[in-house]
């Protein structure tokens, strides 16, 4: 296992740099990313390094910086929006806290992290290292809302900009397999189908209800039928992959099918890692908002519900209406946001070598192939034609309380982890831009 490579210089320790990151608030909606671009370019201008502001609406601004020149080229991707931090933390979300070996706030996983381990890894190869390639670092706006004014944006408009042979970006957090960590290379993710339902009724006196005319009780129906809907079972190559070293590490035997997958399952010993697996192997659907009725006496003549479906590669909005057609009945249905699931080969050049790398730092400690089960900036990439690979938490003892504080409360990062982090892009940048 590869020690602790840091090499010394002036540059600002990677915890510092989450822990200003994380005290600029860019909760998105409305975001504001400006601020943290502006942080960035002071940070780089400090090291000479060209970079540039993209700024598409007034304070939702990306950042971007290039560090050497040749054929090659990698691409180190993050976003600096971060979601809201709800009542009831143990902390302030946004102090940035330094303390016991943890930054402390909204982002310091999801995103932040991953923008200050970037941001440190450039800066450290721009005072150490000359690159016979070229190291693009972007720091992107509104991922959280779906990223059109940040990756979108660029990878429509200013496509030249962020072009490359393939990129590192977020990705899973490590897999808990009967309390160890199992780090994880992220190659695709489920594309977002979501749904808005509305169910027409009647309005009259509550004193005098016709159930059947009730707009909430036709959509509780509907809702009912969700529940109890069991989706078609789908194994894509990585998910197989994935499932069956699980299985072999819990010692199950036999070969993961299409038939067998709820069986294999039921049979982990690890029944935390279950909801994971699960949402890998079929589309998922998740009635999370729901709206009628106006007053206690009043028989609503109206139902909303917004529903977060998550569907796998060869399904389509066309697939899930057709899945649930039965299900809605006369329940209105309207396309919220919609995007093709997104996949990179883990069978490049690009993959091994990364792989490789990251073995240097957690030595035998297994790398799985896996699939987010949420949307990132990564399906932009894919769609220009950048295989993309995502990671996230690389400490060798990692809390499963950490992945867990994602969109959570109690958000917080170990910094051995960020240090570590860092150390990795440093390696995997100098050995594919050939650093001298």
């Amino acid at each position: 296992m590869t020690k602790n490579t840091s090499v010394k210089t002036d540059a600002p320790a990677v915890e510092n740099i989450l822990s200003d990151l994380i005290k600029i608030q860019t909760v998105n909606p409305p975001g504001g990313e400006i601020a943290v671009a502006e942080y960035l370019k002071h940070l780089f201008d400090r090291s000479s390094i060209p970079n540039e502001i993209v700024e598409p609406e007034p304070g939702r601004a990306s950042f971007i910086a290039n560090l050497g020149e040749g054929e090659k080229k990698l691409l180190y991707l993050s976003h600096t929006d971060v979601v809201p931090a709800s009542e009831g933390w143990q902390f302030s979300p946004f102090s940035g806290e330094i303390k016991n070996g943890f930054v402390h706030g909204r982002g310091a996983i999801d995103c932040k992290g991953m923008v200050a381990v970037e941001a440190c890894a450039v800066i450290r190869l721009a005072q150490t290292t000359k690159l016979k390639g070229k190291l693009i670092f972007a720091a992107t706006a509104d991922e959280e809302v779906g990223g059109a004014l940040g990756a979108g944006i660029l990878s429509v408009k200013y496509p030249e900009k962020i072009m490359a042979d393939f990129a590192i970006n977020e990705g899973d957090e490590p897999l808990f397999i009967k309390g160890k960590p199992y780090h994880c290379l992220s190659v695709g993710e489920k594309g977002p189908a979501w749904m808005k339902l509305t169910a027409q009724g009647i309005s009259s006196h509550g004193s005098m209800p016709i159930l059947e005319q009730n707009a909430v009780v036709k959509m509780a129906k509907v809702i009912s039928g969700l529940a109890e809907y069991r989706p078609q079972i789908m194994l894509t190559p990585e998910t197989q992959s994935l499932l069956q070293t699980i299985a072999r590490f819990d010692g199950i035997s036999g070969e993961v099918n299409e038939d067998n997958v709820d069986y294999i399952l039921g049979q982990l010993s690890d029944k935390a890692i279950v909801p994971y697996l699960s949402a890998v192997t079929r589309m998922t659907i998740s009635p999370d908002v729901i709206h009628g009725g106006v007053k206690t006496n009043i028989v609503p003549d109206s139902c909303e519900a917004e529903l977060d479906i998550r569907i796998l590669p060869g399904q389509s909005r066309e697939y899930v209406m057709n899945e649930l057609k039965e299900i809605l009945g006369d329940v209105k249905a309207e396309p919220m946001r919609y995007d093709m699931p997104s996949f990179s080969s883990a069978g490049t050049a690009y993959y091994r070598l990364i792989e490789e790398t990251l073995k240097e730092f957690v030595g035998d400690n297994p790398i799985l192939q896996t699939v987010c089960t949420g949307a990132t900036d990564s399906r932009y990439l894919r769609e220009m034609g950048i295989p993309s690979y995502g990671l996230s938490v690389l400490t060798l003892n990692a809390d499963k309380a950490l992945s867990d504080s994602v969109h959570g409360k109690n958000e917080k990062v170990d910094i051995a982890s960020l240090h570590l982090k860092t150390d990795f892009l440093v390696k995997l940048a100098k050995k594919y831009l050939q650093g001298y």
